[in-house]
């Protein structure tokens, strides 16, 4: 193996050991499979173009070129071309990905599930594009110490994300991966200086041992990764490095306050919606006959800045053996306490509990914490709902429309906060809300108004397809193209409200979910949810549902009088598991009292797919990519080899031409400085061989050039006669090709110089036989069409030879195994003699 070829897979190595500290991040770990072949494939294809050789710059676009169809094929093959060529399409496959990679980023803990594919096209990329790096400055620049950086990148990004119990591990791994590439490096530069400051040293066993440069740096380098792991420990405490854990909690002290920050969890609503496969994030069981209120509330948005909704920074305590009566419940409201128990599904990872609203009281295991304003509880310290099973006890709070109707003024401190809304937001919200309530007698009935004018007469559809929007022209958008889903529903109707004089936040969690036959209700991905809540005296935080045909309309709502006799229809959302029709959303004739009594479907289209079914598994991935890149490299075969065997020549036409045959008197003096310094005496018989050997290497070099030329002027039309002298062949290509003046004589210079080599007793050196070649190859290209030049560099007419070479030599090796064979089988008796 060359120097080049060793320091390559040195590379390959150190970014495949540094991508371990991934390893924790992601589950299962044989995503590490998958990327070893990629970047195996990555590193074949710049040895492969440097072997040729190309420009530093080819080779690395054809690096860069291998590494996007690579990913292509993985991750955009049904918009891609062919399946490996991407086009338009398939970047944009690639933005959404990304795109949906940053949400789930935010939606899971670690690990998190390898089904994600904008997670999986994250970590793929970025490893092959650090892999890239490496292999650029490593390899094509021959320059190793700067590729650390790099590798350091990735590093970071990995330390920083993970817990921390195994980072000194990775680090380890990560930085033997980068010393074995110095290693490498060093080595191959050692080599290029000839014998190494007097020969290897042996060892007693007489095996060549390292030498001396390298021991001294094997050990340098342990000295140094010692160092860089031992003196951390003796140094002060410094939080955040980067082998310390990623999670800092949200409190302070011992852990009974703190703040929690404003953490945003609508990042990945709209992809909970359209997963193709809905998983059971949630199952629970509950006494409570009326499974139409099992909302599970997760966290309330009540901070608006006229762009989005996000949760207030809010102190937290611990949390209390019994919670406190909702802020706002009066005792003369109808209650009654239900106990739930949820189970959370063990890739669920949620900074928040879910739970029923208002709870009373929950066992739960863990370090969470108490928000007392939002009746929320918050892991601690990376505390999150990954395979918890909890009891929640809450509040069924069952208002009456005339209660709501009659409610007076809150309190000035919590219609000042709740009311708030920025300059920023469109006048044409309130305009839009006062037009929609007008003739109201109460909030309560503006209330009503706006929920009815989302969800029945104002024209709105609900589609999960429309993006959720920023900044101050969002809700005045939503309210003109009138479609969108539950985030758009729900942010206009709270800000709405807050137009109105009514206090307004909105809630972030799941709707009902599915009963099952064994008494228990599944909540999947596609029951998020998000709804406003809105402020009376008297009854506290109340929820309304302004999205069509999502959640179910509350009781009180309802035009009819309180306490009326409409059947009880309850309609969970329908989730992709349940055995409903996949029929399309009925939304557009869904009669008004129909939607009011929730009978309508489900407005999302429900998954027909087969669970599980994620793809083509890597090793058939594996086995494309390399059919791809095969049908790419079969028909360039022909050119690379060619400019291969033509580097081969000319290059060593040049060296040849340096040094093609020492004088006699310099053979003499050489051997008489070398009998100074060792006694060693040069006799007559080592001159005359060294001479002959120094001929034989001139005449192969001579005659590797003149092979070159007259495939050069195969490789553009001028057939080659085997049959014609030296002399006679160059005077055919010269007549052929219509060559000027001095390129004939470059032609007939290397025509010389064979039949100097082949004849002459004492051959000289010509120079400049490769400026020949190189002259004619550029007067032929000149002085032919554009069909024949690239018919020269993509099919060679040349490229021939490589056919007839491999026929000589499998010719060759059959002749020596059978003579092998032959003498093994032979039988002593039947040796002659």
């Amino acid at each position: 193996m060359s120097g080049r070829a060793r320091l390559a897979l040195c590379a390959w190595a150190a970014t495949l050991m540094t991508s371990c500290a991934l390893l924790p991040l992601l589950s299962p770990a044989t995503w590490i499979l998958q990327v070893a072949v990629m970047l195996g494939v990555q590193t074949g294809v710049g040895a492969a173009t440097r072997r040729v050789p190309l420009a530093r710059p080819l080779t690395v676009a054809a690096q860069a070129l291998v590494t996007l169809m690579m990913l292509t094929l993985v991750f955009a093959r049904q918009q891609a071309l062919l399946g490996i060529v991407p086009g338009p399409e398939a970047f944009r496959h690639f933005a959404d990905l990304l795109r949906q990679g940053g949400d789930d980023i935010a939606r899971y803990a670690i690990p998190a599930p390898l089904e994600s594919a904008g997670i999986r096209l994250m970590v793929f990329g970025g490893v092959l594009l650090i892999g890239l790096a490496v292999d650029t400055l490593a390899v094509t620049f021959r320059s190793a110490a700067p590729a650390g950086l790099p590798l350091l990148a990735l590093y970071s990004v990995a330390a920083g994300l993970s817990d921390g119990g195994t980072d000194w591990l990775w680090f380890l791994v990560a930085a033997a991966g980068y010393l074995m590439l110095l290693l490498a490096e060093g080595r191959e530069r050692l080599s290029q200086w000839g014998r190494i400051f007097g020969g290897a040293a042996r060892s007693q066993s007489g095996e060549p041992g390292a030498v001396a440069p390298v021991r001294t740096g094997r050990r340098i380098g342990m000295v140094a990764l010692g160092v860089a792991l031992v003196v951390p420990v003796a140094l002060p405490a410094m939080n955040g490095g980067l082998l310390d854990a990623a999670g800092t909690g949200v409190g302070s002290g011992n852990g009974s306050g703190g703040t929690i920050s404003a953490v945003n969890p609508l990042v990945s609503l709209r992809d909970s919606l359209n997963v193709d496969e809905d998983r059971q994030v949630l199952s629970l069981k509950t006494n409570s006959n009326d499974l139409s209120n099992m909302y599970l509330r997760i966290v309330s948005l009540d901070d608006f800045d006229g762009s989005t909704w996000k949760p207030s920074k809010r102190h937290v305590t611990g949390v209390p053996d019994k919670f406190p009566t909702p802020v706002g419940l009066a005792p003369d409201v109808k209650r009654a306490e239900i106990e739930t128990r949820i189970s959370a599904a063990d890739w669920y990872a949620q900074d928040w509990l879910p739970m029923p609203y208002p709870p009373s009281g929950v066992d739960v295991g863990g370090k969470w914490r108490y928000e007392p304003v939002g009746m929320t509880l918050v892991g601690d310290h990376g505390e999150t709902t990954r395979h918890k099973t909890y009891l929640v006890k809450s509040l069924d709070v069952q208002p009456t429309a005339q209660q709501l109707a009659d409610a007076p003024e809150p309190p000035a401190s919590l219609k000042r906060d709740y009311t708030r809304l920025p300059d920023s937001v469109p006048a044409v919200v309130g305009r839009t809300a006062r037009t929609v309530t007008k003739g109201s007698t109460s909030h309560y009935e503006q209330a009503v108004k706006l929920q009815d004018y989302f969800a029945m007469n104002g024209g709105f559809q609900y589609s999960t397809q429309v993006q959720v929007g920023n900044g101050p022209q969002a809700i005045a958008r939503f309210l003109k193209d009138k479609e969108g889903f539950c985030v758009h529903f729900s942010f206009a109707m709270a800000a709405m409200a807050r137009s109105l004089g009514i206090p307004a936040r909105v809630a972030v969690g799941f709707a009902p979910g599915t009963p099952q036959a064994n008494g228990s209700v599944s909540v999947g991905l596609k029951d998020a949810h998000a709804w406003p809540e809105l402020y009376f005296e008297g009854v506290g935080w109340t929820r309304f549902e302004p999205t069509p045909n999502r959640g179910v309309t509350p009781s009180y709502t309802q035009t009819d009088t309180p306490g009326n006799s409409l059947p009880d229809v309850t309609r969970p959302s329908q989730s992709a598991g349940s055995s409903a029709s996949a029929a399309p959303s009925a939304s557009t004739s869904c009669s008004a009292q129909l939607k009011k009594l929730e009978a309508c479907a489900a407005a999302l289209p429900l998954d027909t797919a087969t669970p599980g079914d994620d793809g083509l598994p890597w090793y058939k991935i594996a086995g494309w990519a390399l059919l791809g890149l095969l049908a790419v490299a079969v028909p360039l075969l022909p050119m690379l080899w060619r400019l291969r065997r033509r580097s081969v020549r000319l290059t060593s036409a040049q060296h040849s031409a340096s040094g093609m045959r020492p004088t006699r008197e310099g053979r003499t003096a050489r051997g008489t400085d070398t009998g100074a310094a060792g006694d060693i005496e040069v006799t007559a018989l080592q001159i005359e061989a060294e001479a002959r050997y120094a001929a034989e290497v001139a005449a192969g070099h001579v005659l590797a050039v003149w092979r070159e030329l007259t495939d050069t002027a195969w490789d553009y039309g001028i057939a080659p006669d085997d049959a014609l002298t030296p002399r006679k062949a160059a005077a055919r290509i010269v007549r052929l090709g219509q060559l000027d003046t001095a390129t004939a004589e470059a032609v007939h210079r290397v025509a010389s110089a064979v039949e100097q080599v082949l004849f002459a007793p004492e051959p000289q050196a010509v120079p400049g036989l490769a400026d020949d070649v190189h002259r004619l190859r550029v007067a032929l290209r000149s002085s032919v069409g554009w069909t024949t030049r690239v018919r020269a560099v993509v099919a060679p007419r040349s490229a021939i030879r490589a056919v007839w070479d491999f026929a000589e030599r499998w010719t060759v090796l059959k002749a020596r195994w059978a003579d092998r064979w032959s003498t093994q089988v032979r039988r002593p008796g039947q040796q002659s003699g």
